[in-house]
């Protein structure tokens, strides 16, 4: 009886990361727009959840050819505003208010390189996202309606998506025992890209994973190892860029 007691304690600290309780989403397909160039060229995003869609937080940017980063086009509210809806726990609930989420989206935060007075590389509510580049998170498929600098013909297009408490045998709560951080995602933030080139005679472009984020967001790295991933991979079915308004 000792054995079989030990055994149970040992594999719910292997597996104790929290679920996201996974319920019923809308079918219906949402329509966003922002706005980060008033003289852009129009673009659509279109993203198709995957089954274990729920809830995620979202971020698109743009780069040059080179890699410098150029511009968010689109943030979850809650990242661009470092507000989240279960922000802070009082009195045994949790209630809106101010939360760094370190590991939420840090190969984004990195690649936009701007530190806030606390040394992290996101957002606040003192300095958030300007609203023309932000958004509610998306209950289910959208449509992504935004635009890229007017004298870019190639970039790159980046997605980071990041759902909370997400486990798997390889990413649970003993992996990293001591970091409080680590333990908000568990499976880490998943970067997507695709290169466009308006010129081309295509007109849609598919982002594909390139690799996972810090798990705890310390630092910029991108782990192209993908291996260790399992329902993260399911998050998002497909998601393509369409260029709809270059002549």
């Amino acid at each position: 009886m000792k054995y079989i007691i030990i055994t149970i304690l040992t594999l719910g600290l292997l597996t104790s990361c929290i679920t996201t309780p996974k319920g019923k989403i809308d079918e219906k397909t949402e329509n966003l727009s922002t706005l980060p160039f008033t003289e852009g060229v129009p673009i659509r995003i279109d993203f198709e959840k995957g089954k274990e869609f729920y809830y995620p937080l979202i971020v698109f940017w743009i780069e040059d050819m080179d890699g410098n980063f150029i511009e968010t086009i689109y943030a979850s509210q809650s990242i661009a505003t470092g507000t989240f809806r279960y922000g802070v726990a009082q009195g045994g609930k949790w209630t809106a208010g101010e939360r760094r989420r370190q590991a939420a989206l840090p190969y984004w935060g990195h690649r936009r390189g701007i530190k806030a007075p606390d040394g992290l590389y996101l957002p606040t509510p003192q300095e958030p996202l300007p609203d023309a580049i932000t958004g509610a998170t998306p209950k289910s498929n959208f449509q992504l309606t935004t635009s890229v600098k007017p004298d870019l013909q190639r970039f790159k297009i980046f997605m980071e998506i990041n759902q909370t408490w997400d486990w798997n045998h390889h990413w649970h709560n003993n992996l990293y025992p001591d970091d409080e951080e680590y333990k908000t995602s568990c499976q880490p933030a998943l970067v997507y890209m695709a290169e466009v080139d308006l010129t081309a005679s295509t007109k849609e472009f598919e982002l594909n994973p390139i690799g996972h984020s810090h798990p705890s967001g310390k630092t910029g790295e991108l782990f192209p190892d993908l291996n260790t991933l399992t329902t993260a991979l399911q998050i998002a079915k497909k998601v393509v860029v369409k260029v709809v308004g270059f002549d």
